[in-house]
């Protein structure tokens, strides 16, 4: 996401070779990001930084490069967007291909259509969908002759939404849910606590309202009770938000949009074990959702 706008391009390829220098393999990326930029971007990095066979390639399609925030989820307006994206990475196929938020002004068997056509010429290897709610993807995975593999959401401490029919259907038809925000847009690491640091997104004109609304109430106080747990066990926030989340059934992988280097090395760093089962059950407690 910030390729191309917060991350310059020496950063970017300093990113890259670090994630994949640590066994990191799964990227995700977007005509929206940067207005195509990122893609460019990463486009150049594969086969100079990196070979392109250490990456895992996800795409989210039907999105534009105009700096506009529309999707569009038409057969055209998907394969037109994934074959830009194929030309801007410089590659001939996506591993991983995902359709955007489900618009109620384009029936599923357009959608589908367009995802069995990437899928069947080889242009991507895997299909998925991004943002669908539980009952939807479940409504899609039922019906595509093909298969659908993953669903990408929202999902931290801070946002716990996909536990109620996401993860569920998701497991039912055999996908991975891929997390977004996995740090509840940097909420997560404590340092919005009390200040809005300066230079950070919650203190950009452009990224305030994406950070805003973790900023108070019940995700306040979820980070408040991170952060104190966290400083019981001698660990970085961060660590024990990301190490929680990691082992959530059906998780397959938490997307991280650091904006620095020294932010993803400190996310590299983290080890893999699993959060201590009464840590884990007072932090699934105090995040829990209403019912």
């Amino acid at each position: 996401m910030n390729w191309g706008q917060e991350v310059p391009e020496d950063v970017a390829r300093e990113q890259l070779r670090l994630f994949t220098a640590a066994g990191g393999t799964f990227v995700e990326t977007a005509g929206r990001y940067g207005e195509g930029r990122a893609e460019a971007m990463l486009g150049g990095f594969l086969g100079d930084a990196v070979a392109r066979a250490e990456v895992v390639l996800a795409v989210q399609g039907g999105t534009t490069r105009s700096g506009s925030r529309r999707l569009d989820s038409s057969r055209r307006g998907l394969l037109d967007s994934l074959d830009g994206s194929l030309s801007l990475l410089g590659t001939d196929h996506v591993d991983l291909w995902l359709a955007p938020t489900p618009d109620p002004a384009v029936p599923l068997h357009e959608i589908l259509s367009a995802l069995e056509t990437a899928y069947s010429s080889g242009r991507a290897r895997y299909v998925g969908l991004s943002n669908y709610p539980g009952w939807e993807f479940a409504r899609a995975a039922a019906t595509a002759s093909f298969p659908i593999l993953a669903n990408d959401v929202e999902y931290s401490l801070v946002n716990r939404r996909a536990e109620r029919d996401i993860l569920p259907s998701a497991e039912a038809f055999g996908a991975a849910v891929l997390a977004w925000a996995p740090l509840g847009r940097g909420v997560l690491t404590g340092k919005y606590r009390g200040r809005i640091p300066t230079g950070s997104r919650g203190a950009s004109d452009v990224w305030s309202p994406y950070v805003e609304p973790y900023l108070s109430g019940r995700a306040q106080r979820v980070t408040e009770a991170l952060c104190t747990a966290a400083r019981g066990l001698d660990l970085p926030p961060h660590e024990l938000a990301l190490r929680w989340l990691l082992h959530r059934r059906g998780v397959a992988s938490a997307i991280i949009g650091a904006r620095t280097s020294q932010q993803l090395e400190e996310i590299l760093r983290i080890g893999g074990a699993p959060v201590a089962e009464p840590i884990a059950d007072v932090l699934g407690e105090v995040s829990a959702l209403a019912d």
